[in-house]
């Protein structure tokens, strides 16, 4: 007959053993549900990406070519100026001397020619008659021909002179947007040494930037053309900071002949056209260059995840399993991300719910195609 002892220990074992039956399979959690598609194929033209920063297709420093006192300002500060514009004008009263002491020299020169020539007549008859020796008209000849050295000298002089009296007007030597003047009426100025004032051209402008050596090398490969050979140049596109469309077009104007040694980047430049001078000189822009075109695997950018070594995107096996796959990654277009290696077609890739989602763990997929009106919403 069993004891009370053993009677109340028998309801303590049985439930302690209950934990450890299996539960029924009600009572298992279920897999989380995550959304998957299949990458979306499409002909499309790459661009790639580049920091550019504005500069002007010419930079002329005003300096004057006679020393002299600044007379007048002809300008205003940051004013659109022609090519030929008058900008300052520098006394030209010792220029009007020079030039007048100059033109006595000339006439000066051409007196003592005219009394050589007459010398020459004279002696002519005198040694045709044997009255004067042959030396004699050698002489005369010789002081002839310095008479017209020293004439052709001072008509030199008196140019040289003339001209620097014109420089005494400085004009502008390029057409674009004077800066601000560095010097006002009533100082002086040295020749080829005071800085009158900067003159930038603004259309065109140019567009400059680095291409990596990757970059660099994809576009050679690609068969990118070097503007320097006379084909049709490359066709690039710019945005500014504050601009979401691609409207600003131009084309590539220059490669630089190799890659710089410390950066591993080669300069290149485009140019653009800028006819109401918006762009302006030290603006930073981004900079499209076509990187190719045909078919490629596009995914949605949120579907990427980063591992340790490198991107990844999820994807979904047949029997619901998640699956990692390392991809190697394009740029953004329309959008959506391009994936130049790691996917197939038939990739059912997790593009909502990637948080759910982890490596070796099971999922319920629910399909759900990259729909190409959301391409119409990225534009």
């Amino acid at each position: 007959m069993p004891t009370p002892f053993r009677k109340g220990l028998a309801p303590l074992v049985l439930a302690l053993a209950l934990p450890l039956l299996p539960l029924p399979l009600a009572a298992q959690p279920a897999a989380p549900t995550v959304t998957v598609s299949e990458p979306l194929r499409r002909n499309i033209t790459e661009w790639e990406e580049h920091i550019a920063r504005l500069e002007p297709s010419a930079r002329v420093e005003l300096r004057p070519r006679v020393s002299g006192l600044v007379e007048r300002v002809h300008f205003r500060d940051g004013q659109i100026v022609r090519a030929g514009d008058l900008l300052f004008t520098i006394d030209r009263q010792p220029f009007d001397i020079a030039v007048e002491s100059a033109r006595a020299e000339v006439a000066k020169a051409e007196a003592s020619l005219e009394l050589a020539r007459q010398e020459i007549d004279r002696t002519a008859s005198l040694v045709r008659d044997r009255f004067a020796p042959q030396a004699q008209m050698d002489t005369r000849r010789a002081a002839q021909r310095d008479a017209e050295a020293q004439l052709a000298n001072v008509r030199a002089r008196l140019r040289q002179a003339e001209l620097e009296r014109s420089w005494t007007e400085v004009r502008a030597s390029q057409s674009g947007r004077v800066s601000d003047r560095r010097v006002d009426a009533g100082n002086l100025v040295q020749a080829g040494s005071t800085l009158l004032t900067t003159i930038v051209a603004l259309d065109p402008i140019y567009a400059s930037f680095d291409l990596s050596e990757a970059d660099y090398l994809r576009f050679a490969r690609r068969g990118g053309s070097r503007p320097e050979n006379g084909d049709t140049p490359e066709a690039v596109q710019l945005r500014l900071a504050d601009e979401t469309a691609w409207n600003r077009l131009g084309q590539l104007d220059f490669l630089d002949t190799g890659l710089d040694a410390r950066s591993g980047t080669i300069r290149a430049r485009a140019t653009l056209s800028n006819a109401d001078l918006f762009l302006t000189p030290g603006t930073f822009a981004r900079l499209r260059l076509r990187a190719g075109e045909g078919e490629v695997l596009m995914v949605p950018d949120a579907a990427i995840a980063a591992d340790q070594a490198a991107r990844v995107v999820m994807t979904v096996a047949a029997d619901g399993m998640v699956v990692a796959k390392p991809v190697t990654l394009g740029p953004v277009v329309d959008g959506l991300r391009v994936v130049r290696g790691g996917l197939s077609p038939a990739d059912q890739v997790i593009t909502a719910g990637l948080h759910l989602a982890r490596p070796g763990t099971r999922v319920t997929a629910e399909v759900k195609p990259i729909a190409p009106a959301r391409l119409a919403d990225a534009r």
